[in-house]
């Protein structure tokens, strides 16, 4: 830290004349990152729903319809008329025309099914699907859709392809908006906390080169690997916040110093090896807890980890070299444009410390009633009720949204869904013999409406039609295939308990596999819960090692998982009462409330918060710490530690918190729910834990709290992080925590 505190200063023009250009060149390559985004990502593509999804797509030339067009007559005309059956036939022939089109029918070339036409006879559907992945599908619907118009007909488009489409649409307006609503208020916010215009519009600088930064690290992922569309999202806003926060705490630390005195050459290098450190070392710890994210098999969630380790990490190095490089050429003048007359020479009001100290004198009910309230708002997750996204992450003017809904109103959604079974080396000769004991279990099973299968269709636990010449389509070289339709919504609990009976129904003749939308929700909660406590085995050992490399203590790690573990049951609570149950819809914006809540968003939630939540803790640690060092009084380093960081982290909390609730206007359902969960996070975890919980623990735990075995300490004394030259004091090393009540008075005020 010393090199770069001095290059700082000695090298200012330099490291500024780089930023600017190297951040230059970062937004000319990433201008085009939003085309190169996919959606999806939420499946583990090694998981038995995926490859039942590759197996009918690659050798039975078929697969569940991933666009569906629902078609009817304009001018009143019905579906037999004969102008109406041309042009939907002719529909159908344009469809199968298209490169990338696995298989289309409907309605009208299929035998006119009932199952086909909607319940008042006004509609029929095309079922396309595309091929490939989700990417892949998406780009088809993209290029494929703008060119089926007929005069002839009324059309409209869903299925999760023109979703998707859709998605990408909405994700690109909402990040606009959320960048135009972000930046005056930031700015507002930042002249409030700082007093001066000139010390506002600089975190708003780094902030911009790290949104910079952003789309070029999306753009070159997208080279590599596939990215999701709400990464760019996601890391936008985690850079952008995450980068306001370090510049708050390096010009504050800067501000002090040259208060106490110091000119600016020194002021400078004393923030670089202070503050500079600790945006090094916050960095890093919400950089490791973004890396328990690639553990999960879904790209959805390797995306965000990649793109938002590498914002997190660019957000750091650009506080700790260009921000001081910049302080360096300001000085003084970044308290020029004092807003509020002299705002920056205002003597502390000692708020943070009183309310410590106020603390420190009954930790014990303070901790039982925080602890107690944080509790009560994280009950309501013990209700949750998990689902994968759809359609009804649309805003209800989406089109695609309306078309979809139209559809479950009029339509059997078991024709369009079916439960596909897939079963490989059955040949035709013995599947004759075999299938129909299977398919009459799974016609009887609960749910079921009808099993239809190379032998013909099934219903009840009986034989209901026989075989057709479109039966054939159930069989090919690589084995045979079963179509199970049923009554239930696939993302529901009764959508899992269907998929649970048919993969363990006796009677299959090889063993079969599984695919479909409801398989798909229970392959991708089993493979995030499967992989969950690896993740979290990842996030407290990187949390442990590094709090104990920067404090040299064992109790204080061990305390910063708990208390963040604390933090973040609001969150989930909150995940639940609104977004689950429906509350609060006047406060964050409208959405389409279905019972349960996407299966992805609290492990994404709780890597993001958890990183954020550490953030604070080391903004925290770091002034305590050096307090502890240099008075070795317990009591007295919480109070004016707390006092010293937390102005900063109230306004840090704020203003990143009102960069992810910006997110509440997000027509993605999935957007707002991160960004208000992430919003309620930071702020819950500035205030609650770090004002109360925080100074009554170490209250509690006193000198226990730098305490350390012999073995560790001398680890520590080796490899530890520091940034400040002395170690703990000797005579409080080793020692137990005193007896609460026996410091003196006046140390508690």
């Amino acid at each position: 830290m010393n090199v770069i505190a001095r290059l700082a200063v000695a090298r200012r023009g330099l490291i500024l004349a780089l930023t600017v250009f190297v951040a230059a060149l970062a937004a000319f390559f990433g201008a085009g990152v939003q085309q190169h985004l996919a959606n999806g990502g939420f499946q583990d593509p090694s998981s038995e729903s995926m490859r039942v999804d590759d197996a009918l797509a690659r050798d039975f030339g078929t697969g569940a319809p991933n666009l569906v067009v629902i078609a009817s007559g304009r001018d009143g005309k019905g579906l037999e008329d004969p102008a109406v059956v041309a042009a939907a036939t002719g529909l159908v022939d344009r469809i199968r025309s298209f490169d990338g089109v696995v298989s289309a029918d409907s309605y009208w070339t299929s035998g006119r099914p009932a199952s086909l036409r909607s319940k008042d006879g006004a509609g029929g559907l095309v079922l396309v699907r595309l091929g490939g992945n989700e990417g892949t599908y998406q780009a088809e619907a993209k290029r494929i859709v703008p060119r089926l118009g007929d005069d002839r007909l009324d059309l409209r488009f869903t299925g999760i392809a023109q979703t998707y489409v859709e998605v990408e649409r909405v994700s690109a307006d909402d990040l606009l908006r959320a960048e135009l609503i972000v930046a005056p208020v930031a700015l507002v916010l930042l002249v409030v906390v700082f007093g001066s215009l000139a010390a506002a519009l600089v975190p708003l600088l780094v902030g911009g080169i790290s949104v910079v930064f952003t789309t070029a690290v999306l753009q070159l992922l997208t080279e590599l690997t596939p990215v999701s569309v709400f990464a760019l999202n996601v890391t936008t806003a985690l850079g952008l916040g995450l980068a306001i926060d370090y510049s708050l705490f390096v010009i504050s630390r800067f501000r002090d110093e040259l208060a106490a005195g110091a000119d600016v050459g020194q002021a400078v290098r004393t923030t670089v090896r202070t503050a500079g450190l600790t945006v090094l070392f916050s960095g890093l710890t919400v950089a490791l807890s973004l890396s328990a994210l690639l553990v999960f098999p879904m790209y959805f969630f390797r995306s965000i980890a990649y793109g938002g380790i590498a914002v997190v990490l660019v957000a750091a190095l650009t506080s700790v070299v260009a921000l001081p490089a910049l302080l360096a050429v300001l000085g003084h003048r970044v308290n020029r444009f004092d807003v509020f007359g002299r705002f920056r020479r205002r003597t502390p009001s000692g708020f943070w410390r009183r309310l410590a100290l106020g603390v420190m004198r009954r930790p014990v009910p303070v901790m039982t009633v925080v602890a107690g309230l944080l509790l009560l708002l994280g009950s309501p997750f013990l209700s949750a009720s998990f689902s994968l996204a759809d359609d009804r992450v649309l805003p209800a003017s989406s089109p695609a949204r309306q078309a979809a809904q139209y559809l479950r109103d009029h339509f059997d959604l078991g024709e369009t869904n079916p439960i596909p079974v897939v079963l490989p080396g059955l040949s035709e000769a013995d599947a004759a013999q075999a299938l129909p004991p299977y398919a009459e279990r799974l016609s009887a099973l609960p749910g079921v409406q009808r099993v239809d299968t190379l032998t013909g269709s099934y219903a009840g636990g009986r034989l209901v039609a026989p075989p057709t010449d479109a039966s054939k389509q159930f069989t090919a070289r690589a084995g045979s295939r079963l179509s199970v339709v049923s009554s239930v919504e696939p993302y529901s609990r009764q959508g899992r308990a269907l998929v649970a009976a048919v993969r363990t129904a006796d009677g299959a003749p090889v063993p079969a596999r599984v695919g479909g939308q409801a398989a798909q929700l229970v392959d991708t909660t089993h493979a995030t819960g499967g992989t969950l406590p690896l993740a979290l085995l990842i996030i407290a050992v990187t949390t442990f090692v590094l709090l104990f490399l920067f404090t040299g203590s064992v109790l204080i790690p061990v305390k910063a998982i708990l208390l963040n573990l604390l933090s973040l049951t609001a969150t989930f609570g909150s995940m639940v009462y609104v977004f689950q149950d429906g509350h609060l819809k006047w406060l964050v914006g409208d959405f389409t409330t279905t019972g349960m809540i996407d299966a992805t968003m609290p492990v994404l939630m709780f890597c993001i918060a958890f990183g954020l939540s550490m953030d604070y803790e080391v903004f925290l640690l770091s002034r305590i710490r050096e307090e502890y060092l240099r008075s070795g009084d317990s009591t007295h380093s919480v109070a004016l530690g707390l006092e010293k960081t937390g102005r900063v982290m109230s306004a840090g909390a704020l203003l990143i918190g009102t960069v992810f609730v910006t997110f509440a206007s997000s027509g993605l359902t999935l957007l707002k729910l991160l960004g208000v969960g992430l919003a309620l996070a930071v702020v819950v975890d500035a205030t609650l834990v770090r004002g109360l919980l925080v100074p009554a623990f170490m209250r509690l735990a006193g000198r226990a709290n730098w305490w350390a075995p012999g073995p560790l300490r001398r680890l520590h004394d080796r490899f530890g992080l520091s940034e400040h030259s002395g170690e703990v004091p000797e005579e409080y090393r080793g020692r137990s925590a005193p007896v609460p009540g026996r410091e003196p008075a006046e140390r508690l005020g």
